[in-house]
Order: C-alpha cells, then sequence, then structure tokens
C-alpha cells in the first residue's frame, strides 16, 4: 500500500505502539497517543522524565506501529480462520520539543485529534498552564533542599 493509505491508518489507530531502544540496548515498546501535524511530524506528550525521554537521548531512532480495522473472519472461498487489518509501520527520527510554541502546536494537534469537540476550552487552558522552574540545590549541611524549603 503507498504513504497515503500508511498515513491514514497512522491517523485512525487508537494507539500507535512506539519502539525505541533503551540506554543498556534493550527494546522499549509501548502504546502511546500520537497526532500527526504533516506527513513526517507526529507528537505525543510525556512527563519531563522517565524512559521515553532516556531512550530519545540514547538512540533517537524509533519505529511505529499501528493496527485498525482488525477483525477475525472465515475466508470466503476456503474456509479458513484469518483476520481483516490495516496496518501501517513507520521509521523516523524523535526529538524532544523545547520551544514553547512548538510545544503548544503539539498539543493543539493532540487535543484536536483527541478531543475535538471541546477545543473551545484549548487557549484557556494553556493560558492557565503556569511557567514551571526547577532546581537542585544543597544547604550548607550538604542536604538537598525539596520543593518549597528555601535558605
Amino acid at each position: 500500500m503507498d504513504a497515503a493509505f500508511a498515513l491514514e491508518v497512522l491517523d485512525k489507530a487508537p494507539y500507535v505502539t512506539v519502539s525505541m531502544t533503551r540506554p543498556d540496548g534493550t527494546p522499549y515498546g509501548l502504546p502511546l497517543s500520537l497526532a500527526r501535524t504533516d506527513e513526517k511530524t507526529f507528537y505525543f506528550h510525556c512527563a519531563m522524565e522517565g524512559d521515553k525521554l532516556d531512550c530519545i537521548a540514547h538512540c533517537p531512532t524509533v519505529f511505529l506501529s499501528a493496527v485498525t480495522k482488525c477483525s477475525p473472519t472465515v475466508g470466503p472461498k476456503d474456509g479458513s480462520f484469518t483476520l481483516q487489518y490495516r496496518s501501517a509501520t513507520a521509521i523516523g527520527k524523535a526529538e524532544i520539543v523545547t520551544d514553547r510554541e512548538e510545544k503548544i502546536t503539539a498539543l493543539r494537534a493532540i487535543c484536536q485529534r483527541f478531543l475535538p469537540h471541546h477545543m473551545d476550552a484549548f487557549d484557556d487552558a494553556i493560558a492557565r498552564s503556569p511557567p514551571v522552574g526547577k532546581r537542585k540545590q544543597y544547604d550548607k549541611e550538604g542536604e538537598e533542599m525539596k520543593w518549597g524549603r528555601m535558605e
């Protein structure tokens, strides 16, 4: 099948399995809710730390796999047990988005795909998102000062 067919499958799949490589070389794959903004750009949302980001830092090559319209059936000609399905795969490079405007574009695409009837609330939700800062700091005794502790 052609690329247009594959993109349609990727767009319609409720989730896409994204496979990566862990820093120790072992495989890591998980179903994610992806949204696409063009023929080559897919976005997913994740925490600011964890396995996905560790994998991307180690080896940014990813493999996408999706299946839709999967239904068991009996072959009409020979009576064999089989499956009807549509599937697609893609290989690409994952990048961590750091630009705020691109993050908003990505979140908009994800929300548009999965919550299209609630887009009227999107801009307000983005406006309510506070800026986030991080710190790693130690006190005079060498103890790490966790959130809320200032000296």
